[in-house]
C-alpha cells in the first residue's frame, strides 16, 4: 500500500510537471512564478525514486514536504494573480525602477508577468489548480508516511 501511495504521488508531481511543459510548448510562456513552482514538483519525482531505490520512512514525509511548498507557492501565485496581495516587483505590474533603452525593440528576453493570468479553467488559474492538486498531494504523501510497508 505505501509503495503505490508514493508511486500515486510522484507520478502525481511528475505529471502536473509534464503539464506544465506541455502549456509552455502550447505558446503559454511561464512567468518566474511559475517557474519557481515547478522545482518542488522536480524534487518530489526525485522523492519518490528515491523512496523505491534507498528505503526509508522519511522519504514520504519529505515527498510531503515538496508538494506543500508547492502549493503554498501556488496558492500565494493564485492570490497575486486575483490582486489579494501583492507579488514579486520582478515580475508584477509594481515593479519600480525607470524605462531605459529602445521600448520597441524585439530583442532581449520577454518578461511575462506574474499578475497576469494566461489561462484558467473553472475561473481557477493555472497556478490555482497546481494549489489545489498539489494540495492533495500532500494529503497521499502523508498517507504514504503513515501506511504500514
Amino acid at each position: 500500500m505505501r509503495n503505490t501511495l508514493i508511486l500515486i504521488a510522484a507520478g502525481g508531481s511528475a505529471l502536473l510537471l509534464a503539464g506544465a511543459f506541455v502549456f509552455q510548448f502550447l505558446g503559454y510562456l511561464p512567468c518566474e512564478m511559475c517557474l519557481w513552482q515547478r522545482w518542488p514538483h522536480a524534487a518530489a519525482a526525485l522523492i519518490g525514486a528515491l523512496a523505491f531505490t534507498v528505503p526509508h520512512r522519511i522519504w514520504p514525509w519529505l515527498g510531503a514536504v515538496a508538494a506543500a511548498i508547492t502549493s503554498g507557492i501556488g496558492f500565494f501565485h493564485a492570490g497575486v494573480e486575483k490582486g489579494w496581495w501583492p507579488g514579486p516587483t520582478s515580475c508584477t505590474g509594481g515593479g519600480g525602477g525607470g524605462l531605459s533603452g529602445d521600448l520597441l525593440s524585439t530583442e532581449g528576453p520577454r518578461l511575462i508577468m506574474c499578475d497576469q493570468v494566461s489561462w484558467e479553467l473553472l475561473s481557477i488559474s493555472m497556478a490555482g489548480w497546481n494549489a489545489l492538486f498539489s494540495a492533495g498531494l500532500v494529503l497521499i504523501w502523508i498517507a504514504a508516511a503513515r501506511a504500514r510497508t
